[in-house]
This record gives structure tokens, sequence and C-alpha cells, in this order.
């Protein structure tokens, strides 16, 4: 009988498989995978993108912020964390495969019925128990195989969600310093409107003093000044919440922050086109992508854990122990036992609660693919907006280079001509407001494209994590 039991069993373990679907990575289609539509521009290039893309910039201090926010950011601590929980669980579920050890020791006293006790023997006494618990379970239907395979996903996904983190952290904190030199650029804008509108509000004074212009050109031209004077201290204050937020971002104090963070004084500028690479290279890149294709891979394997319930779970078992009076009783010959079985458990013929853990457990992949689906048409999106966007602000900056250069012609001929008595102040005036404005929208256009260098290129992904096959919307995940 023993024999029949052993070779049954072994049988059994041969031919065991993993039952559900076998998950397949999605095949990329060629509306996914080829070129972009806004790679035309002369700025961008279709080359592979750099890992470590704000080197571009060829800024040191820039370089070492972002290592501190690499190294240091709260966000991504708590993204490693998460990692870290995700490795334990895949820790726990290897485990499985392995025997189940139990060891158990139970000291105690007590009184014993006087037909166990023998004639003349004491009743009431001490007894010590040990014993040895091993279980086995025979993976069969694969369901601890299954159960791993889901974990692997949930650890791979974890691990793109740091990396998704990493991306997030690298474009804010350089987005924060070129908000910050951006200010700083605009500050000294700011400032030198107001030095020339000075210089206009005393010659115009001046003019109202020899009786050559009346009082409501003095009253206009102070209003001006004081107008563009009162963005002065409003920049000021958007330049130093950029600095607090850069030193939040690369895990300082905003006393702590290096003062070096804070002394450049125009945004960093590209003397190269972006590399941008294609759609494969973006969808291989895009931590987002990568992760739902994990989750979707481990969606897929929990349908097998689930179908793995409509089949038996045997259970191989055995225990040795002993009991006695002391441990010189126990291990001296005292009682001895030992047990050898199987378990075996099989909800049968009630299925129904199987089959609709089964039944969710498809509907959650059905929902996997379609956030999958819909993360893929996200990125591809975002980057081509982010594409179209850099060129657009760089034809807006051509455009806004021209109209400052002809603003500042317009009020240098309108103050000689002033000087010359040739035309009223009213054209003074309005010709001095032209020209602040455009240096001013100048000034802004630099931090505009800087910001849109930054959307595209945390747009393109970072250079972490393997990269994986990703497949366009629409697709159908194998094995269904």
């Amino acid at each position: 009988m023993k024999n029949i039991l052993l070779a049954t069993i072994s049988a059994l373990t041969l031919s065991a498989c993993a039952v559900g679907p076998n998950y397949v990575a999605p095949v990329p289609t060629p509306g996914a995978v080829g070129g972009f539509a806004g790679a035309a521009s002369p700025a961008v290039v279709a080359t592979a993108p750099d890992d470590q893309w704000w080197k571009l910039y060829n800024d040191p201090v820039l370089d070492r912020l972002v290592g501190d926010a690499l190294a240091a950011n709260t966000d991504i601590r708590v993204a490693v964390a998460r990692l870290d929980a995700a490795r334990a669980s895949l820790k726990g579920a290897r485990n499985d495969l392995l025997p189940q050890t139990q060891l158990s020791a139970q000291p105690g006293y007590g009184r014993l019925p006087a037909l166990q006790s023998g004639t003349g023997g004491a009743r009431e006494t001490e007894q010590i128990a040990l014993g040895l618990d091993v279980s086995y379970e025979l993976d069969l239907a694969g369901r601890v195989r299954r159960n791993i395979e889901a974990a692997k996903g949930d650890v791979s996904a974890a691990a793109a969600d740091a990396d998704a983190v990493r991306v997030a952290i690298v474009a804010q904190t350089i987005r924060a310093y070129v908000d910050a030199a951006g200010a700083a650029e605009r500050l000294a804008v700011a400032r030198r409107i107001v030095d020339l509108l000075d210089k206009s509000v005393t010659l115009t004074g001046k003019r109202f003093d020899a009786g050559r212009a009346e009082k409501l050109d003095v009253i206009r031209i102070q209003t001006l000044r004081d107008q563009r004077a009162a963005l002065v201290p409003a920049i000021a204050a958007e330049r130093q919440a950029a600095l607090f937020r850069l030193a939040t971002l690369t895990g300082h104090t905003p006393r702590e922050l290096p003062a070096d963070a804070a002394s450049r004084a125009d945004p960093p500028r590209l003397d190269q086109p972006i590399p941008v690479g294609d759609g494969q290279t973006l969808l291989a890149r895009r931590p987002d992508v990568r992760a739902a294709e994990r989750r979707l891979a481990a969606a897929t394997a929990r349908i097998g854990v689930a179908t793995a319930d409509l089949y038996p779970r045997i259970t191989l078992g055995g225990s040795v122990g002993s009991t006695g009076t002391s441990f010189s009783d126990i291990f001296g010959g005292g009682p001895f036992r030992w047990l050898v079985g199987s378990l075996i458990n099989w909800s049968f013929p009630n299925t129904s609660a199987a089959r609709a853990r089964i039944a969710g457990a498809e509907a959650d992949s059905r929902g996997a693919l379609a956030s999958f689906d819909g993360t893929v048409l996200q990125a591809l999106e975002e980057t081509e907006t982010a594409l179209s966007t850099y060129a657009r602000e760089i034809d807006r900056r051509q455009a806004l280079v021209a109209a400052r250069d002809g603003a500042e012609r317009a009020a240098k001929i309108a103050r000689a001509r002033q000087r010359e008595g040739t035309i009223d102040f009213l054209a003074v005036l309005d010709t001095e407001r032209t020209f602040a404005d455009a240096d001013a929208d100048l000034a802004s256009a630099d931090v505009r494209i800087a910001d849109a260098q930054v959307d595209l290129f945390r747009s393109l992904g970072g250079g972490w994590g393997a990269p994986v096959v990703a497949k366009a919307a629409g697709g159908e995940r194998a094995g269904r």
C-alpha cells in the first residue's frame, strides 16, 4: 500500500503543470514604434535619447543638484521602501516551494487519572512534550508557481514605479532650477526697465520745468515707472519660492541649500538638438509603460492562482516527538512517537466560490490590459505634445527677439525725437511701454523654452530599469 501511494504521488508530481493562461508580452504595432510626427523640427534628432539627459546642459551645479535629489529625495525613498516590501512578498511566495517546519515544546504540570498513573504511581507530575512537524505541498496545479509569477510581476512593477518617481523628481528639480534662474533673468530685465524709465522720468521732469511738457506727461511716465517697479518684488518672491522648492527636492532645508544653486542668472540652454529616438525606444524607456505591462503579467498569473482552487491540494506531512517527565527522560528513551501521512483538500463538487474568484481574476486582467493600453496611448500623446510645444516655443522666441529688437530701436528713436521736440510725449510713452513689454516677454520666453525642454525630456522617460516589450493600444493578451 505504501509503495502504491508513493508511486501515485510521484506520477502526479511529474505530470503536474501550472493551470491558467501563460503570459506572453504583447508585441508593438507599427503605429506605436515608428518615428514621431513632431520629430521633423530641427530642434530634435531621431537618435536614441540620453539616459542622464540633464548633462546635456553642461552645468556642473545642476548635475550636483540632480545627484542630491536622486540620493536624498523623500518621495524616492518612499518608492524604494515600497519596492523592498514587494521583494519581501516575493521572498515569502518562494518560501512556499520549500517544506514548512514547526518545532514545538510544551512543558506542563498536571494530574493524571488513577487508571493512567498505575498502582502507587504519582498522579500529579511534570510533563515535557517536544515535537517537530514537517509539511510539503505538492504543487500539482501550479498554485505556488503562479503565485511566484504574480509576485515577480509586482516586484518589477514596483521597480518601474520607483523609476517613474526618479524621472519625475529629476524633472521637478531641473524645473525648479530653471524657474529660479529664469526669475533671476526676469528680475534683471525688470530692474533694467525701471532704470530706463527712471531716465525717462528725469528727462520728462526737466522738460516740464523748462515749460516744454505738461504735468500730465510727468504723471503718466511716473505711473508707468511705478507699475514696472511693482513687478520687481513679485518676481523676487517667485525666485525665492523656486529656490525653496529646489531645497526640498534635493533633501535640504531652505537654509542648507548650496549658495551656488542660486548663482545662475539665466535659464540653462542647449547648444545641440535634443535626441528623441522613436516610439519603440519610448515604450521601452517609459517606466509607467513598464509598470503597466508588469501589472498585466501579474494579473494574468493570478488567474492561474485562482484556477488552481478547482483542483485537489495535496500536502505531505510528518511529525516526530516525545513526551516525558524531564529532558533526560525524553532523550534517554522516553515515549517516542512519529507519524507520516498526507492531506487532500478539494472544494468539490461545490466550485462556485472558486469559479467566482477566477471570474474576478479575469476581470482584473482585463482591467490591467485596458490600463496598459491607456498608458501606451498617454505616453505617445505626451511625447508628441511635448515635441510640438517645444518647436512652437522656439518659433515664438524667434519672433519675440525680432519684436524686442524693433521695439528697442523705436524707443531709442522716440527718445531722440523727444529731445529734439519733434514728437509729443504720448508717442514716447507708447514706445517705452512697448519696449518694456517686449523685453519682459523675451525673458519669459527663455523660461518657457527651458520648461518645454524639461517636459520633453520627462515624456521620453529615464534611463533606469530594464526595458520590456510593450504594445500599442487595442492588442490582446496572450493565453486568453
